[in-house]
């Protein structure tokens, strides 16, 4: 078993570069999509997500949960990386021709006519995808997130250049589906030439057989998990226009870049690190406690604190066209509270092999969801009642996961209430003070927005130390690690 003051350094450094890149790649994404959001109209964006279900779920396909497994492997061979290879290329093809020859129903079942082109071009990234699939997979098992984080920035950098360049001449849409294609190809490209990885010409039934009986679950679960995560897309780009479904989009994606971007990060490490330790009970129980109480020391303030500025940062960020989306958003950072924790309950069944309560707790929870939605539907309550209908189930998904978690890892829903009260309700105060002192100040929105956040900052990090919560000593340990910092 490796040491564990080796694993802690790989965890630490991992983290560091792992966060680097969300703040670095994301940061860019984040910038260009403002720029984008400024030059085009929110019905440019509302096609986009009328087209996003499609694609989400087609990029799960073509994975089929064979990601999981090989970072699960302990020994992945030379042969199962090709077998996995030949496997997704194949589907991908196979999935790019279907979403051909469905692009003009799916164009009809919206009726946007534009959709048959924009579907049949913007598809092609998923053949592009299959390409980066084991390199990813390769960098993620040695859990080196510093060559990862420098391919996604550089691919989110020439990518949004790119789409500038082509809304500025008038491109509209279309500078959209090439900014994703471009990023694609790019990053496709960095990844394999990186990781100077070539597949074997060989593809073994039997490494498929054992890969795949780990990963068709894990597969059904991200179907499912896709499906419902891009729903509000398909109901919104369904039952009302464009414009709104613009709306949601840019709110759902700016709600996004922290609560699910965050939540990839502390995943993609913890994962490979946790599968190591996996027949250490007691071991593995105390990271998973210490990971999940982190992620919501991190995550309920920025959340929350995110909501109380919502109207502020909106029009600041993207003006006042974009008004509309100022509810949309500071319900959907409520709603993104709970996803790094409730991401963190089910990737300890990937790590325990349990794909299939996995599976279970998927079928679960979005059945759960599927009723709540119904009922918004049904009676009429508009985009804002579907939101709300997510975040009532993110709660019952927290208590339906600590139920089953609890005899995985020993670590139950009281035990769990217990270790996270305290950071949801001093986020809760802080949000608090922030919505009031936003409701207080009739300034400039940029001197607003500053004095709101370094409140927030202000009163969460000294509540925290009042409190004597732990994880405020984690983090600055963590931010001292770094070389610059330490030396100084």
């Amino acid at each position: 078993m490796e040491p564990q003051s080796s694993m802690k350094k790989k965890t630490i450094g991992g983290l560091l570069w792992s966060f680097g890149d969300l703040v670095g790649n994301q940061g860019i994404q984040f910038l260009i999509q403002i720029i984008l959001a400024r030059m085009l109209l929110p019905e440019h964006f509302g096609l986009i997500g009328m087209i996003l279900v499609f694609i989400a779920l087609s990029n799960s396909l073509v994975d089929s949960g064979f990601t999981q497994a090989l970072i699960r492997e302990r020994n992945a061979s030379q042969t199962d990386y090709s077998t996995v290879f030949y496997f997704n290329f194949l589907i991908a093809v196979l999935i790019y021709w279907i979403l051909y020859a469905a692009a003009p129903s799916i164009g009809r079942f919206f009726d946007e006519p534009q959709l048959v082109q924009l579907v049949r071009v913007l598809s092609i990234g998923i053949m592009i995808n299959s390409f980066a699939v084991i390199p990813k997979a390769m960098f993620a098992k040695e859990v080196n997130f510093k060559v990862q984080a420098k391919i996604n920035l550089s691919s989110s950098i020439l990518s949004g250049l790119l789409a500038v360049g082509l809304a500025m001449a008038g491109y509209g849409v279309w500078s959209l589906v090439l900014r994703q294609l471009s990023m694609n190809t790019i990053q496709s490209l960095l990844f394999t030439l990186s990781k100077k990885w070539m597949p074997s010409f060989v593809f073994s039934v039997t490494s498929f057989k054992r890969l795949f009986g780990f990963g068709w679950k894990l597969l059904v679960s991200g179907l499912i998990d896709t499906f419902y995560t891009n729903v509000y897309f398909l109901i919104i780009g369904k039952q009302y226009s464009t414009a709104q479904l613009g709306y949601y989009t840019n709110a759902s994606r700016f709600s996004e870049i922290v609560s699910q971007n965050l939540a990839a990060t502390i995943l993609r490490v913890t994962y490979p690190v946790l599968s190591r330790i996996q027949d250490d009970n007691e071991r593995l129980k105390q990271s998973y406690k210490n990971i999940t109480k982190l992620a919501a020391f991190l995550i309920f303030p920025i959340m929350i604190g995110m909501a109380a500025v919502g109207e502020p940062l909106v029009l600041l960020v993207f003006g006042e066209k974009w008004l509309p989306m100022i509810t949309y958003f500071q319900l959907l950072s409520i709603a993104g509270m709970l996803y790094p924790i409730l991401a963190l309950d089910l990737s300890i069944f990937q790590v325990k092999g349990r794909s299939d309560l996995y599976l279970l707790l998927e079928i679960i929870n979005k059945t759960s969801l599927t009723v709540l939605l119904l009922i918004a539907i049904g009676l009429e309550f508009g985009v804002i009642g579907l939101i709300v209908a997510a975040i009532l189930n993110t709660y019952l998904e927290f208590f339906v996961n600590c139920h089953f978690s609890k005899k995985e890892v020993a670590y139950p829903a009281k035990e769990k209430v217990r270790d996270l009260l305290p950071m949801y309700l001093l986020s809760l105060g802080m949000g608090g003070v922030v919505w009031t002192l936003g409701e207080m100040l009739k300034t400039p929105v940029l001197f607003q927005l500053t004095i709101q956040v370094t409140a927030g900052i202000v009163v969460y990090v000294t509540a925290c130390w009042i409190a004597n919560v732990g994880e405020l000593k984690t983090v600055y340990k963590l931010i001292m690690s770094i070389p610059s910092l330490k030396n100084r």
